[in-house]
């Protein structure tokens, strides 16, 4: 008859030893298999190469479950593109989360599809930017991998009006001008917002390939804050030229002063906020130079500056290196400014100047109790300056800050969205 063994206590602790030794491995094993993935062996030089998955996608990981992760761009990518999204995969298994953060400090958001195995990034990365991508697999490992995409080739830039943190009159459109014609007008102003608080209705309006404007139906409110958001990095404004901004600015609209011209009155009202501040005599352009009809807008200021008849066009007929008081109106030349040299009787009974508007003023442009002082002291850039009964056309929209001669049912059908 044989005898049953029973084991002592030493036995049995070294049988217990044992088995955990046994279980450690198998649980240890297959994440130590475990490594990053989506990248070939080498940096790739393009993300072409990378493909969208399998073995063509680069270096794979395999979790405890065999889950096999893909990362496009691949692993090692030097000049990935930057005109695609990014996308994670995996086969075996379904992703628990996916980030991707570049260099710079931004980050990329996405999607899962609903069977959970493929995420999409929901904007394209930055141009000349690291990317380190962290995917995790539920019930796996984390893989790691990373990716610089490449820097786009020609670049452009808008410059746009009023500069940042600056107050203006009621009429101070937001103007764009680019270094680079613009060939997607559409994909440029899509990347472009104009908001205002209050809020109201901003509409582009495209003067030509290098410019667009934004403006309201009507005048902007007195005290306006308007943000201007450019979003224009690697937006492709023509074939291979890419946009760098990507920032936001404010703006503000002061007080809501418009001042009205009648050259058949030769007088100009200003009024500020509804109330009539002041009235001027002037005196406009003569027979021979009318000055331009229409509404426009001040767009530069100085208190002194030199007006030269051969700048626009009209020879030598005057050479004034000390106007007093001038307020650019448009592009072309026209100005409201003071007039030292012209007898003061010809303020308010005839139109004497070369198509510019004229105030009476001093030489020196320090006398404050004269026309031209008091009127360029009240004004600021954005004031509306409306000439009527001039005998000369409504200006053109695009000659100056004077798109509001379009009506808005015109000025809606410039956008390019």
């Amino acid at each position: 008859m044989s005898v049953e063994h029973i084991p002592n206590r030493s036995e049995r602790i070294s049988e217990r030893w044992s088995r955990r030794g046994v279980l450690t491995v198998l649980g240890v094993a297959p994440a130590a298999i475990l490594t990053g993935c989506g990248g070939s062996a080498g940096a790739t030089e393009s993300s072409a190469s990378a493909g969208g998955g399998g073995a063509t996608a680069g270096k794979t990981a395999k979790t405890a479950q065999t889950a096999t992760v893909t990362v496009t761009p691949a692993d090692g990518t030097k000049k990935a593109d930057f005109g695609a999204p990014v996308e994670v995969g995996v086969s075996d298994g379904t992703l628990a989360s996916v980030k991707v953060t570049g260099n710079d400090g931004s980050s990329l958001t996405g999607s899962l599809n609903d069977a959970g195995t493929k995420w999409t990034s929901a904007a394209h990365p930055y141009s000349g930017t690291k990317y380190t991508v962290v995917a995790q697999v539920r019930g796996a490992a984390t893989t790691t991998t990373t990716f610089t995409t490449r820097s786009p080739g020609e670049t452009f830039v808008g410059y746009f009006t009023p500069e940042a943190g600056s107050t203006s009159g009621v009429g101070m459109p937001v103007s764009i001008n680019f270094t680079h014609a613009v060939k997607d007008r559409a994909a440029v102003q899509k990347a472009i917002t104009v908001t205002a608080e209050p809020a109201v209705e901003v509409v582009g309006h495209w003067f030509s390939d290098t410019r667009l404007d934004f403006r309201p139906e009507t005048y902007w409110a007195a005290g306006t804050k308007i943000t201007l958001s450019l979003r224009l990095k690697d937006v492709e404004g023509t074939d291979g030229v890419y946009g760098v901004q990507s920032k936001d600015v404010t703006f503000h609209i002061g007080r809501a002063q418009i001042s009205t011209v009648d050259l058949s009155s030769k007088e100009m009202v200003v009024e500020r906020d509804g109330r009539t501040l002041a009235t001027y005599p002037v005196s406009g352009g003569n027979a021979q130079h009318t000055t331009w009809s229409g509404i426009m807008v001040i767009s530069e200021r100085f208190k002194q500056t030199r007006m030269e008849s051969s700048t626009v066009g009209l020879g030598d007929e005057y050479d004034i290196s000390d106007v007093p008081h001038a307020q650019r109106l448009t592009t072309s030349g026209t100005f409201v400014h003071g007039n030292y040299w012209a007898s003061t009787a010809v303020f308010g009974h005839q139109n004497t100047s070369h198509g510019c508007v004229g105030l009476h003023d001093a030489k020196g442009a320090d006398d404050t109790s004269v026309a031209g002082y008091k009127f360029y002291d009240s004004s600021m850039l954005g004031d509306v300056v409306v000439v009527k009964n001039s005998g000369e056309k409504t200006v053109e929209a695009s000659n100056g800050l004077n798109g509001w001669n379009l009506s808005w049912a015109t000025w809606k059908a410039g956008s390019a969205v």
